[in-house]
């Protein structure tokens, strides 16, 4: 199983892998020995269905080596081009959407009994379904995803999701509550909270907004529910938000839930307000910044990081300008940019892209030459601090551990090789900063209570690689 894009993507992959294997599939240590091989796409970005043709094409000569060999394309670009997809993509089997994962066991059986290609891209908008987790106990990650919502009702001029993941569909409370207590039972840690816009939360079980601003959401009231109900998550993050729904009352649950990480990832897209206009974004330059102010008045040491789309058409300098100027202004540790490109089926194709592609890249030069020093001035804040650090496995660049901050910040845990650290919460010493991370070693109270490492069997074999 390959996978493509975004945390969502990963989340499907993984509920991919857990239905399969309900079913008696094993994962394949690689595709020269697999019977089935699952690519699940990422549209959001250009030429996605170009790199679509390109992995399909690597793996041509293993499917004329092996005919039964069953091709999978599942996705967003599975569920944007559908049908089509058989016909201009050869050698593939089967196009499956978002929201019929839970038929890949049946559709994979009708395939290896004769089945001629098949799509299956339906939406389920009027008997919402979500493909529950079914955590093990010793595969259980330290962090892992709980999906709270799909779908996005925003219709961003430059984004694609609404026609690739539908309207916005809410989970109910109590399954989230309870999905949650699985994965702690089964030793996970950490909680995600995943949606496309997760902050727009409604559940009629729930208590009403706490006020009649039409940004206002019940997603305080669910953060609250699950800090109440699931008391042993160590740390509950939630992605992505949306800034019209980061009201008073969020900022409130902030202040309020010890367990809410002291980080939020905020998209912005643009310091323009004409940019914000031309993207349909519904909310001002000024409003961004009030509401990410409430969320750093919550908590002294709030973080924040965003996504920031440059060469949006008719962007001109003085519009980039102002984007440079807000990334300074609110001081973001970290951000994700991308170049605009021309998405199908939205809004913005009606826009001229008429900012030259050497103009972006530029742009995005500058953009992160602004934001790795920003990152780095505030990494360089750490050195000499003591960081409560929720470890999430062994580092695959040392012989320590790697975990994250409360904060969010990445750290490198040196010299601790011989202890048992993974989904421990640790004290460690920051004695240096780099480029995106920091160094330190535990302090000597936390290696005198660290477990030592025990010798372990292999671990089964699981084939989900995330690839941009």
């Amino acid at each position: 199983m390959q996978t493509f894009g975004c945390q969502m993507n990963v989340h499907d992959s993984e509920r991919m892998d857990e239905v399969l294997r309900a079913h008696g599939w094993v994962a394949a240590a690689d595709a020269a020995s697999a019977d089935v091989i699952v690519l699940n796409t990422c549209s959001v970005r250009e030429k996605a269905e170009n790199k679509l043709r390109s992995e399909v094409g690597r793996l041509a000569p293993l499917k004329r080596s092996k005919p039964d060999l069953v091709i999978v394309v599942a996705g967003c670009v599975a569920q944007q081009e559908g049908e089509a997809l058989l016909s201009r993509v050869e050698y593939l089997d089967l196009v499956i959407g978002p929201d019929n994962l839970i038929e890949l066991p049946a559709l994979l059986e009708a395939q290896r009994q004769g089945a001629p290609p098949t799509t299956r891209t339906v939406f389920d908008t009027d008997a919402p379904h979500f493909l529950a987790a079914r955590p093990e106990r010793g595969r259980a990650p330290v962090s892992a995803f709980v999906t709270t919502m799909k779908g996005c009702d925003e219709r961003c001029s430059f984004c694609v999701v609404p026609y690739t993941r539908g309207p916005e569909r809410y989970r109910p409370a109590a399954e989230i509550v309870a999905e949650c207590q699985k994965w702690i039972d089964a030793g996970t840690r950490e909680i995600v909270l995943l949606g496309q816009t997760v902050d727009s939360f409604r559940d009629d079980a729930l208590p009403p907004p706490e006020s009649s601003d039409p940004d206002e959401s019940q997603f305080p009231h669910l953060l609250r529910l699950i800090a109440r109900e699931v008391p042993g998550v160590l740390r509950l993050r939630y992605t992505s938000p949306h800034p019209r729904h980061c009201t008073p009352s969020l900022a409130r649950a902030h202040a309020e839930l010890d367990v809410l990480a002291h980080h939020v990832h905020m998209p912005v897209q643009s310091g323009s307000d004409r940019m914000l206009r031309r993207m349909i974004r519904r909310y001002k330059r000024a409003e961004y910044i009030e509401r990410i102010g409430r969320l750093r008045a919550s908590r002294s040491d709030m973080t924040i990081s965003t996504d920031v789309i440059v060469g949006f058409p008719g962007e001109t300098d003085e519009d980039f300008a102002e984007t440079l100027s807000l990334v300074s202004e609110v001081g973001f540790t970290s951000l994700f940019g991308f170049k605009f490109s021309p998405r199908p089926h939205t809004p913005a194709l009606k826009l001229i892209d008429d900012v030259p592609e050497a103009v972006k890249a530029e742009r995005l030069a500058r953009l992160f030459a602004l934001s790795e020093h920003q990152t780095q001035t505030h990494l360089a804040t750490l050195a000499g601090s003591t960081q409560a650090v929720l470890v999430e496995g062994r580092s695959e660049r040392s012989a320590g551990f790697e975990g994250r901050t409360i904060r969010n910040e990445i750290v490198h845990v040196e010299g601790a090789s011989a202890f048992d650290l993974a989904g421990r919460v640790v004290d460690v010493h920051v004695t240096r900063a780099n480029r995106h991370s920091v160094a330190g070693e535990l302090t000597p109270a936390a290696r005198a209570a660290a477990p030592p490492a025990v010798a372990s069997a292999p671990a089964a074999v699981r084939s989900l690689p995330v690839v941009d």
